[in-house]
């Protein structure tokens, strides 16, 4: 039978109570230093994401607007890129490519508006808060911009 030195046992200890707690704190200042800057930019990528589909609705809005002579009235909205308004055979939709208005990245819809004129069209959305006006995550993003 072999016998073994106790010795041998000590140099297997786990870390000590002192040693988890210095990592548990590098961890924490790493996640206050870093987690700020990151979760700043989530704010920057939903107003990009709201600018690129409000793009993206303007060229859906020329297209419908070539085929109808027309841009869709306020009461129509949106939705006449979707569903064809009713009397006109000259709809060539859907003029977006997966067959819904998309909403906002604040999961609000878009505010459509057609100048009295009717000659060119103003798409908003009402940023974070969901109020006119704001500044920062709660600015209004346009068409316009």
């Amino acid at each position: 039978m072999v016998q073994y030195k106790k010795d041998k046992f000590k140099s297997q200890q786990g870390y000590t109570l002192m040693e988890l707690l210095i990592v548990l704190v590098i961890i924490a200042l790493l996640t206050a230093l870093v987690g700020p800057r990151l979760f700043g930019r989530v704010g920057q990528a939903k107003a990009t994401t709201a600018r690129t589909q409000i793009e993206n609705l303007i060229s859906a809005l020329d297209i419908y607007q070539l085929d109808m002579d027309e841009f869709p009235s306020n009461e129509q909205g949106l939705a006449a890129l979707i569903t064809a308004p009713e009397g006109r055979d000259d709809w060539q939709g859907p003029y977006l490519r997966r067959g819904k208005v998309p909403l906002d990245p604040w999961k609000r819809a878009y505010i459509y508006r057609l100048s009295d004129s009717g000659e060119t069209t103003l798409i908003t959305s009402l940023g974070k808060d969901g109020q006119p006006g704001g500044e920062g995550d709660n600015r209004d993003i346009t068409s316009n911009d």
